[in-house]
């Protein structure tokens, strides 16, 4: 019985366009043990003079994260970011409504803003627009940005860091149309307010960026109509739009769970057209882009959160244990942001440790590598260049949520610098090997040096502490002839295939 077939055509004038690295950002938030047992621990045998623990810095840098958002998040809808400068010893203790802990006010934002060069990325920060608004907004933005001669700016001097922090993207708040949300607003209110925000921060700094709340998630019975009023006041004062979306596995139907992608594509066109409309009825010359500041597999932890207790101080909360399922979802995920590399610049896997993340610790021991790592790793590492236009033909199943689902979901990068092309791919097929033909004719005198397989006979094998169930694997299966690649890509598997010039 031969395996199902699948096509692709790559050709480097087919293209999608540049990829902006952001788009393999991450998130940290003031949220469980994220900051606190996570990034920061100062009794940890590996913690450095600043109390942030050297494993995970190691971790992170391998990922080559180039953005990171922070705080949040939920967590600051109700955050007065004055708590967490200064003086530690003098520093409010708070309770945060938003996840029901207490909040040390230990790391800040100059403590996160050193974390972030010692990871080699940068920061994304949000300001608070539920319980406050244009005044803490502006003097955060002097306070970060500007570089002296001013109450906000000579004030952290003061706390010790002469040289401004210079941050360059700025959220104006967070899920403002969600009712959980501290300051919850309609579109017509968020929209005036995220406006005048914008303005102002603006005025302090003019080189920075900003990105305006979008829906929480595609399911809001207020998307897209939110985009549009919000956009309708914002449009000419920001440059990013966000957009949130979370899957889960609930009724085990890994099918459709895998085919969760297609909802994705679906949002993310959704917003542009919103976005084309709005620029239409305003005349507008500008091109606005998309930041998907929030897009993650999150489920697993649902049932253990209801029996934290509250009120105590950086408790296991959002701790997704993750599968090797998991990891093909988020893959699928990865692929769909650059199949939109035109118009999604910056996007945020959210969150990077401990909280529904791909870095997992022990408070005073290890840490590691959860199974989503290594779709994140790859993308990350070796999807820097020109996403390209493939023609795929693949064949197709129904599931119980999809119809027409492509076995294979793939995207091609084209690294000019290198001399480069990455393919990226998942076959959702779980019982049969998908074998890809792929015409790269058009890349003359190219080899494979690579063939990576994250595959596992068990959709549910996780790792931990003690074991990597879940790891790449080299392969030698990819073969190359006369521009006609060929691979078998295993049942439920992702694959990275790599092919570079042939040395002259």
């Amino acid at each position: 019985m031969t395996s199902p077939q699948a096509k692709m055509v790559v050709d480097q004038e087919h293209k999608i366009g540049e990829i902006d690295p952001r788009i393999y950002g991450s998130f940290i938030e003031h949220l469980g043990r994220a900051i606190y047992g996570g990034i920061y621990e100062p009794d940890h045998p590996r913690a450095d003079d600043k109390g942030f623990r050297t494993d995970v810095i190691q971790l992170v840098r391998e990922l080559n994260v180039p953005i990171i958002r922070y705080p949040g998040g939920n967590f600051v809808s109700g955050y007065n970011w004055e708590d967490g400068v200064g003086p530690r010893s003098r520093r409010p203790r708070r309770l945060d409504l938003a996840w029901r802990t207490v909040e040390t006010n230990q790391v800040g934002a100059n403590e996160f803003a050193e974390w972030v060069r010692q990871v080699d990325s940068e920061m994304m920060m949000a300001v608070n627009l539920g319980t406050r608004g244009i005044d803490a907004a502006r003097n955060l933005v002097e306070y970060c940005n500007h570089p002296g001669g001013s109450y906000w700016s000579d004030l952290r001097k003061d706390h010790g860091y002469p040289e401004p922090h210079r941050i360059k993207t700025w959220c104006l708040g967070n899920e403002m149309d969600g009712s959980w949300q501290i300051g919850h607003k309609t579109a017509e209110e968020y929209g005036r307010l995220a406006a005048e925000a914008a303005k102002t921060m603006k005025w302090v700094d003019p080189a920075i960026e900003l990105v305006v709340c979008g829906s929480s998630n595609s399911g809001m019975p207020t998307f897209p109509q939110w985009e549009a009023t919000t956009l309708e006041h914002t449009y000419d004062e920001v440059d990013y739009i966000s957009l949130h979306q979370y899957y889960g596995n609930r009724t085990d139907d890994t099918p459709s769970y895998l085919a969760n992608s297609l909802d994705m594509d679906r949002f993310i066109r959704t917003v542009i057209a919103t976005c084309d409309f709005v620029k239409a009825k305003k005349r507008s010359k500008k091109r606005l882009h998309l930041s998907f500041d929030e897009w993650n597999v999150w489920y697993h932890s649902n049932e253990a959160d209801q029996k934290i207790e509250p009120w105590t101080i950086a408790p296991p909360l959002l701790e997704d244990v993750y599968n090797f399922e998991d990891a093909l979802l988020v893959g699928t995920m990865l692929i769909t942001l650059l199949k939109h590399a035109d118009r999604v610049k910056i996007a945020c896997l959210a969150q990077l440790v401990n909280v529904i993340a791909p870095i997992m610790t022990e408070n005073g021991g290890r840490a590691w590598r959860q199974t989503i790592y290594y779709p994140y790793l790859h993308v990350s590492r070796y999807g820097r260049g020109i996403a390209l236009n493939p023609a795929i033909t693949s064949p197709k199943y129904d599931c119980a949520e999809y119809t027409d689902v492509p076995y294979l979901e793939s995207a091609a990068v084209y690294n000019e610098e290198q001399e480069e092309l990455t393919i990226f791919a998942v076959n959702r097929h779980l019982e049969e090997s998908l074998l890809l033909e792929c015409d790269v004719r058009g890349f003359e005198n190219y080899r494979v040096i690579e063939y990576q397989v994250l595959k596992h006979q068990d959709l549910k094998a996780v790792n931990t502490a003690q074991e990597e169930r879940v790891k790449p694997q080299r392969c030698e299966e990819a073969v190359l002839e006369d521009g006609r690649l060929k691979v078998p890509l295993p049942k439920a598997s992702w694959n990275v295939i790599r092919l570079g010039k042939c040395p002259s």
